[in-house]
């Protein structure tokens, strides 16, 4: 009896360089510049001091390294009377993200699990609206969900007063009136309606391309609607929630027009900082705290879609299978 190679062997076959190879690598390289220019240009000129960028010379490397410019642009910027820079608007934008993506989150996931295992009368129809709210521009909503914020008045909030951490999160006061337009609680709230139908098919549809074996099989064995979700559904499902995740921080830190409408200037989120520092035209132009500023507000979604960017093409791929 011969024994088989258990590896291949020989040599390995050459990649040859066709003229459909050159073309496609010659086109990707293309689109790479495209994109990386400009957050190159940002980069070098937020290392600057603002002699050497008025010399000219765009695409140089700094002469001398500085980050001045991240300091100021963190702390020290002025946005009319303010002089705090994009830490407010930070702090801001990280109380509106949080309950904004784990309100959206944890109420879509069920939603898209009960309209896949646990058909009620109605879901076909139900179904049906979410695709259609998903669809609709959001500019549309825009003045009818000022009148609401407006009709909504003003809530009261009798909670305990060892509940003011949570109460601070959302821009709520304990034993007090707080109206929901122009306050964070009112920007969480939108955030949270308009993330949700999206969520809700991303997580119907990745739920409908698991095993139903899975599920018949937890029913057998006595689980009910919270015990299969729990216990099946969450652990199987990490992909599509690093993507819920990345789609609702990515949306919800980078809005501008959701935060410069329903909040007002004590409260700005991040981006509206950003455009004021940027369009401010108070003393002179420095490029560099600009670009600076600009990084840094993009950071925090950068940073979480390249920690979890493989998660999140898997979790795409899986929720586009079954429909």
């Amino acid at each position: 009896m011969v024994d088989l190679p258990m590896e291949p062997s020989g040599p390995k076959p050459r990649v040859r360089l066709s003229r459909a190879n050159i073309m496609l690598y010659g086109i990707l390289l293309l689109v790479s510049l495209y994109y990386l220019l400009p957050l190159y240009v940002m980069v070098v000129t937020s290392l600057k001091g603002m002699p050497e960028i008025r010399m000219g010379h765009l695409f140089s490397p700094p002469m001398e390294v500085t980050f001045e410019p991240w300091v100021k642009a963190w702390s020290e910027a002025c946005t009319g009377i303010n002089c705090d820079g994009l830490s407010r608007g930070f702090w801001n934008s990280v109380r509106i993200l949080i309950p904004s993506v784990l309100v959206s989150i944890g109420v879509a996931s069920v939603s898209g699990y009960a309209l896949t295992n646990w058909r009620f009368k109605g879901s076909e129809t139900f179904f049906t609206i979410l695709i259609f709210g998903a669809f609709i521009p959001y500019q549309v909503m825009i003045y009818p969900i000022v009148i609401l914020l407006r009709e909504a008045g003003d809530l009261v909030t009798p909670i305990a007063q060892s509940a003011n951490p949570a109460l601070e999160l959302l821009g709520l006061e304990p034993f007090g009136k707080v109206r929901i337009m122009g306050s964070l609680s009112g920007l969480v709230f939108v955030h949270t309606i308009f993330g949700m139908p999206i969520l809700t098919l991303l997580f119907r549809n990745y739920f409908a391309s698991l095993p139903d074996e899975l599920f018949k099989a937890a029913r057998v064995d006595g689980a009910g609607f919270w015990g299969i979700y729990f216990r099946i559904m969450v652990p199987m499902s990490l992909p599509i929630f690093v993507v819920a995740i990345i789609l609702q921080v990515t949306g919800i830190w980078n809005d501008f027009l959701f935060g410069v409408i329903y909040t007002k200037p004590e409260i700005y989120p991040m981006t509206v900082q950003l455009n004021n520092i940027v369009n401010s035209v108070q003393g002179v132009k420095e490029y560099n705290v600009n670009m600076a500023a600009t990084l840094l507000t993009g950071l925090v979604p950068l940073i979480i879609y390249f920690a979890s960017g493989k998660l999140f093409v898997r979790g795409i791929a899986a929720g586009a299978v079954k429909g």
